[in-house]
């Protein structure tokens, strides 16, 4: 039976301490996935590593954790940004 705590709805509390600091309107987002601990911590899994749960004959995520899938991607920096910024504006002449 899973634990009392994993079948709640997450909180605050429970996105910091999965994920660490983040701004306030990525956890409102999360928050209004209505997800549950348990989910959230799928959808980590799905992000850590997705072609070992493929592997081991789990359906692609849905519904809730595929919504937190999507936000936590947002999270990750691109792979093509190397923390410089966009290059300077060439001016005219």
């Amino acid at each position: 039976m899973a634990s009392l705590s994993a079948s709640l709805r997450i909180t605050r509390n429970d996105v910091i301490r999965a994920i660490g600091a983040v701004d306030d309107v990525t956890v409102a987002q999360i928050i209004a996935t209505d997800a549950t601990v348990d989910e959230l911590a799928e959808a980590q899994a799905w992000l850590a590593n997705d072609e070992p749960m493929m592997n081991s004959g789990r359906r692609l995520a849905t519904g809730r954790v595929r919504e937190l899938v999507d936000i936590l991607t947002e999270l990750e920096p691109d792979d093509d940004d190397d923390g410089r910024g966009a290059p300077a504006p060439i001016s005219p002449e």
